[in-house]
């Protein structure tokens, strides 16, 4: 029986820009972090010689794991990616006043993919792009 969704994972290019995003903008709790410099990474995505850093953040009952991997380099992908295009299309938070946090990661010199919508009665949503490209999520729902 598959139990719940542990994680999702996001391959970045700096961990500590995204870290300053994910964990000291957006709240999260970085719970665990890894070094790996021997073979197991490799051995897992099917790349010899792969070396990275892990890092798990956590906000609630989420995680959210980085790779930032120092061999071999990878490519963006992200940035040209779009919300139709195959594979995990964003990361979804919810927020208490999506207006204020809006302007706040605007002034950070995040860009906007679209502008904030009241998808359904009370429930506003807004995309932007987050330190690699990705698109990050943000939710306000009714209290």
């Amino acid at each position: 029986m598959i139990k719940e969704l542990g994680h999702v994972g996001l391959s970045v290019s700096n961990i500590d820009e995204s870290l300053e995003f994910y964990r000291d903008y957006l709240g999260m709790e970085v719970i665990m972090e890894l070094d790996i410099q021997d073979d197991r990474i490799g051995r897992l995505v099917g790349i010899p010689g792969a070396k990275c850093r892990i890092i798990h953040l956590r906000l609630g009952e989420a995680t959210l794991e980085l790779f930032e991997y120092s061999e071999p380099s990878g490519k963006n992908v992200a940035k040209d990616g779009r919300q139709c295009d195959h594979g995990i299309s964003h990361i979804g938070f919810e927020v208490s006043d999506i207006h204020k946090h809006l302007k706040e990661i605007q002034d950070r010199g995040c860009k906007m993919l679209g502008e904030p919508v009241e998808f359904r009665p009370g429930v506003w949503v807004a995309y932007f792009r987050g330190p690699d490209g990705e698109v990050v999520e943000f939710r306000q729902r009714p209290e």
